[in-house]
């Protein structure tokens, strides 16, 4: 798995029509380790939500993992009311009209939350219990 960061001046709402929550994780001072690695990866937040329930979120472009017959893959990496959010549309597709449906890959959304919590905790030098 290879993630290619979006920056705040690539990011488009039209990306993240089909996003959806992979798991939240509530582990005290995850979110504060997290946002400080990407930051110190990535530079700033792909988009900017100043808050009190989010106050970051960084998008991704995934390569190497097959999500046919969905053109592209994204990940988010939020912080959502003080816990970290992983989000995607793996198993996800947007039809015609531009609503999200489900792919075949949908079933495999658990499976892709472990090789992406894997890599993250590689990539970021984090552990999540």
């Amino acid at each position: 798995m290879e993630l290619q960061f979006i920056p705040v001046e690539e990011f488009y709402f039209a990306l993240t029509l089909a996003v959806r929550t992979l798991e939240e994780l509530d582990q005290p001072g995850l979110v504060e380790q997290v946002r400080s690695r990407l930051l110190a990866e990535c530079g700033k937040p792909s988009t900017v939500a100043p808050g009190k329930q989010n106050t970051f979120n960084y998008v991704f472009k995934v390569q190497n993992i097959d999500h046919s017959p969905a053109p592209g893959l994204i990940v988010s990496i939020s912080d959502w009311q003080n816990k970290l959010r992983l989000s995607s549309d793996y198993g996800w597709m947007l039809d015609e009209q531009r609503k999200p449906i489900h792919t075949e890959k949908f079933d495999q959304r658990a499976h892709f939350t472990q090789q992406l919590r894997s890599h993250l905790q590689k990539w970021l030098e984090i552990s999540f219990s």
